[in-house]
């Protein structure tokens, strides 16, 4: 009998410390998987939220940047003709930008669709004709608004470039940790923020590459 309770106390006793030690391990490897998803789940929905800042900029400069930028940059596989190339591409495209905040639209009384430069007194059109007179030019003259809207539309477009593999691989081909997190978070901030303040001053305008005002 004194033989056997020994042998369960000593059972009972291995039982006591491994026991704990084995549920702090799981417990252990259950945090650090949730704390990996949660890392997954953040750097996705970043991208994901990178991704839709090119519903702030005019479409058709983002359908060319996307087309024009693995032929200018030899899919990231870059010489010193194509970082010139590739540079130009993002300058001029990001002058586009900045030119379509500026624009505007309205239907003359056949319904096609003109669009205006805005000018301090009023407006311009684009393909030369003359204003209508049902149209209210004070509405499309130039104000502050626009030139805030033309940079924060800029700045977007620099995220949205700098988030595109090809231009990443042609100009940092190999990239050290910390370049790397300024290349990732940078842009990020900045384009988010700029989301965040297209929707609290809204564009009325609807120029070219925007959606056409129904009235």
């Amino acid at each position: 009998m004194a033989s056997t309770s020994t042998k369960q106390d000593i059972e009972s006793h291995q039982s006591k410390e491994t026991t704990p030690l084995l549920q702090g391990t799981v417990s252990s490897e259950s945090d650090i998987e949730t704390e990996i998803s949660a890392a997954q789940a953040a750097f996705g929905a970043a991208f994901k939220s990178a991704a839709s800042l090119a519903k702030h900029l005019p479409t058709g400069t983002v359908l060319v940047f996307q087309i024009l930028s693995p032929v200018f940059t030899n899919q990231g596989t870059c010489d010193h003709v194509n970082r010139i190339m590739a540079s130009c591409l993002v300058a001029f495209l990001g002058l586009l930008v900045v030119f379509f905040n500026f624009t505007d639209s309205f239907k003359d009384s056949s319904g096609t669709v003109r669009y205006v430069v805005a000018t301090r007194t009023g407006c311009w059109v684009i393909d030369g004709t003359k204003i209508p007179s049902s149209v209210t030019v004070e509405l499309y003259k130039l104000k502050f608004i626009d030139f805030f809207h033309s940079f924060m539309a800029l700045m977007v477009f620099a995220s949205v470039a700098l988030f595109d593999n090809n231009i990443e691989s042609c100009f940092y081909p190999v990239m050290s940790y910390d370049t790397k997190q300024i290349l990732t978070a940078v842009p990020l901030a900045t384009g988010l923020i700029g989301s965040v303040m297209f929707v609290v001053f809204p564009s009325t305008r609807h120029g070219i590459g925007f959606p056409i005002s129904t009235s």
